[in-house]
C-alpha cells in the first residue's frame, strides 16, 4: 500500500459542486474556465502557469488579451471565457459599490482602481 492519497477530486469543478466556490484555490477557478488541457498538461497546469506569470487575478485583468496566447493550451475560446469572467466580476464590484454611494472608475492604462 502507498501512503500517498489520492486526491478526492479529479477535477474541481467537482470540488466546488461539494464544498463551495470558496473551498478551492486561484488555480483551480481559473482551471475551470480552462477548461480542457493539452498533451502533457491539465488544465489546472496551464491555470498555474498563467498565475505564475501574472502573479493574481488582478495582474491577469490587466493584460491585453494578446499575452494569454503565449500559453500552450490557450486559445481563442479559452482567452474569451476568461475576459468574460473578468467582465462580470468588474460589473458586479461596480453594482455593488453603486449600491454603497460610491464611483467606481478602472483605468487600465494605469493599473489602477479609483474609488470616489
Amino acid at each position: 500500500m502507498s501512503d500517498t492519497k489520492e486526491p478526492k477530486w479529479r477535477h474541481p469543478g467537482r470540488k466546488l459542486r461539494e464544498l463551495g466556490p470558496e473551498a478551492l484555490t486561484d488555480a483551480e477557478l481559473l482551471s475551470i474556465l480552462v477548461s480542457t488541457g493539452i498533451s502533457g498538461k491539465t488544465a489546472e497546469d496551464i491555470a498555474k502557469e498563467i498565475l505564475d506569470k501574472f502573479g493574481s487575478f488582478k495582474g491577469m485583468a490587466n493584460q491585453p488579451l494578446e499575452k494569454f496566447l503565449q500559453f500552450k493550451g490557450i486559445g481563442d475560446v479559452k482567452i474569451i471565457r476568461i475576459a468574460a469572467a473578468f467582465e462580470m466580476a468588474k460589473r458586479i464590484v461596480k453594482e455593488v459599490l453603486k449600491n454603497h454611494g460610491k464611483e467606481w472608475n478602472w483605468s487600465r492604462e494605469q493599473d489602477t482602481f479609483l474609488f470616489g
